[in-house]
């Protein structure tokens, strides 16, 4: 005897979806690595900004030299750096203090923001690779494209970082006293009322 087919039952059942496994989709962590070695952000996570320069901050720089240059305190190279500290003026931007090391610069400069910041350092590194390789009788890369900056907030960081320029040739070559090579006046009157505290 045959047996008669029944109609399926459909039940209308929303299934959870399968966690994906294995290989494809976005995962944390995934992609090309980025230049800067930050970890690419996640979708959905806020973005914290550097807080942004006011032109009444003065600004500690540190830059990097290149290794295949020679050091920036023998010979000729302080006597032409000096000159070009003294010529890196320009709209929003001014040098106050520098001290020159064997293979790094530190600054303290003005800038009305960020963007003259930026600018300005790009048209004095012009300055210094130029000013060096006549010197050396080279081309080439001089100083690094990225440097690091320091907002000084307040007179206490604005003093020690005066302080730092003028005696951090003790930590590298122990010299003792004003360093040499650094400043000791300022290259150009300064405008913010944190720097004229300090000059």
């Amino acid at each position: 005897m045959a047996h008669k087919k029944t109609a399926q039952l459909k039940l209308k059942i929303k299934l959870r979806a399968k966690p994906k496994t294995g290989w494809g989709g976005r995962r944390a962590g995934a992609g090309r690595p980025r230049k800067d070695g930050e970890k690419p952000l996640m979708v959905g996570l806020g973005l914290d900004r550097r807080p942004l320069l006011a032109k009444r901050f003065p600004v500690h720089v540190t830059w990097r030299i290149n290794r295949k240059v020679w050091s920036l305190r023998s010979g000729r190279l302080p006597k032409v750096l000096k000159d070009v500290m003294y010529a890196g003026e320009k709209k929003g931007f001014r040098v106050i203090h520098y001290a020159f090391l064997n293979d790094h610069i530190h600054l303290i400069v003005e800038a009305v923001d960020k963007v003259a910041l930026s600018t300005g350092m790009q048209g004095l590194g012009v300055r210094v690779a130029r000013a060096v390789n006549k010197v050396m009788r080279r081309r080439g890369n001089v100083v690094s494209d990225r440097y690091h900056a320091k907002f000084l907030l307040n007179p206490t960081m604005v003093k020690r970082a005066r302080n730092y320029l003028l005696t951090n040739a003790f930590n590298h070559y122990r010299i003792v006293g004003p360093d040499p090579f650094a400043s000791r006046v300022a290259v150009c009157v300064p405008r913010t009322w944190l720097m004229r505290q300090v000059v």
